[in-house]
């Protein structure tokens, strides 16, 4: 078995296309935006994606049937200058090498398909709670920097301190060197705890403002009412627990 196996269901023919990465990472910000766009946009599936670097598992649909883990590349045509190409999945590379093998199988495959372009989408986790979530961004050259300012993306000097990790990064780095990619990572603050649509819908207002997409965002702010409500509920049972606790001090 090769180390990544790729099964291609058609070949679209794309005008100048823009690969969008959302993998699963800090809080799941990119994942659940790039999902929710190829939901909405009812993008198609032309490709997919098997690994040895991916967990030796398979996952449970809905109806009791199974899948073997992968990412999964998707195409939307649109009536702009630019077509999209979506790279969603289960999982990341669990080592190194695999994280730059999987990730320089991707470039490969949206070179063929002539991309130039790349925006990839995570999480810049704070640990803490936020009720509006900015996004933190990174691009290979100081115009897309320049460009990326005036949709408000906050660019910080060194952070996020660790670099950009996985897939959001490597697409970029490789992209950049040995593939003539130009492209930005686009990272939705988050406290990283958990499955973030906050941090999510921030990182894609941005997007798709630079793409000029039209979007139903209802059913992310479902997620995000029922997130702070959530929140809420957590945070009173928090603060009674606190106040019978100062009681048990006091006779």
């Amino acid at each position: 078995m090769d180390n990544v196996l790729v099964k291609i269901y058609k070949k679209p023919r794309l005008k100048d296309p823009i690969l969008i990465e959302g993998l699963p990472g800090v809080g799941n910000v990119g994942k659940l935006a790039a999902e929710y766009l190829v939901s909405k946009l009812k993008a198609e599936k032309f490709a997919e994606i098997y690994s040895k670097y991916f967990p030796p598992q398979v996952l449970i649909n809905e109806d009791g049937t199974l899948y073997l883990v992968k990412n999964e590349l998707y195409y939307l045509k649109t009536r702009g200058k630019s077509d999209l190409i979506f790279l969603v999945g289960d999982y990341q590379g669990l080592s190194n090498e695999g994280q730059f093998e999987l990730s320089y199988r991707v470039l490969e495959i949206a070179k063929m398909m002539n991309v130039k372009m790349i925006y990839t989408l995570g999480g810049f986790g704070t640990g803490q709670l936020t009720d509006q979530p900015r996004v933190f961004g990174a691009a290979t050259n100081t115009e897309i920097v320049e460009m990326l300012k005036n949709y408000n993306v906050v660019f910080s000097s060194g952070e996020p301190s660790n670099g950009i990790v996985g897939a959001a990064g490597l697409l970029l780095g490789l992209g950049m060197n040995f593939f003539e990619m130009e492209g930005a990572c686009l990272m939705g603050e988050t406290s990283g705890y958990f499955t973030d649509p906050k941090g999510a819908m921030a990182v894609l207002k941005v997007l798709v403002s630079i793409l000029n997409l039209k979007v139903d965002f209802k059913d992310l702010e479902a997620r995000i009412q029922a997130l702070n409500e959530l929140t809420q509920k957590m945070q009173e049972q928090v603060e009674q627990k606190v106040r019978k606790e100062d009681l048990g001090y006091i006779g």
